[in-house]
């Protein structure tokens, strides 16, 4: 599984972009703000990804954080919201305001993404007002502290990204991550603190 791209924005259209990494173009859809977070072409941009594969079809799914990644899989498990529904919802809302439009029932909020009715709208926030009190803006539970706020590439999302990507549901990698950075420190680097945060997640 492709879990990030560290690269060079090579193109871009109307829902997706290439990223070029050391010679590989990766074609990744995108919300309409992911896309403007890359800036222009040849600029360079850290994606993280989600790839689905169906029968007929295989493509990576990229965003500008794994909080914004995180959200992207709680909106794809309601019925009716595929990855074309989710990335209207992402276009029209950030982060902060979908948690806060799950949390206080605010569908209407919900269904001013394109292609997004009431019926819809009231659906996804129903299904997700308890995940969404759980979540804080970063895509971690808002009970966990890892270093206080989660800017774009920080250590402690990229450990959590890393073990919710081996199957750690996201309480227990933010507390793993949390851990192996209490013990290690930033200084030890990515690879290293991963190794004893799964330590940590599977103990």
């Amino acid at each position: 599984m492709i879990a990030k791209l560290t690269g060079t924005l090579d193109d871009f259209g109307p829902d997706w972009a290439v990223i070029d990494v050391n010679g590989v173009g990766y074609l990744v859809f995108c919300s309409a703000r992911t896309l403007a977070a890359f800036g222009v072409r040849g600029d360079r941009v850290v994606v993280h990804t989600e790839m689905q594969v169906s029968e007929t079809d295989m493509r990576l799914i990229g965003f500008t954080s794994a909080g914004e990644r995180a959200w992207f899989r709680l909106l794809t498990q309601v019925q009716g919201v595929g990855s074309k529904v989710a990335l209207a919802i992402l276009s029209a809302l950030t982060a902060e305001e979908l948690q806060r439009a799950c949390a206080g029932g605010d569908s209407a909020m919900v269904a001013r993404a394109n292609g997004v009715g009431p019926k819809l709208a009231a659906r996804i926030v129903n299904e997700l007002k308890d995940k969404a009190g759980a979540m804080s803006f970063g895509g971690l539970p808002a009970s966990v502290s890892v270093s206080g706020a989660l800017p774009e590439g920080n250590l402690a999302a990229d450990i959590v990204s890393a073990l919710q990507n081996l199957g750690f549901k996201p309480n227990v990698a933010a507390a793993a991550a949390e851990k192996a950075l209490d013990e290690l420190g930033e200084a030890a680097g990515l690879n290293a603190l991963i190794r004893v945060a799964l330590k940590k997640a599977s103990g």
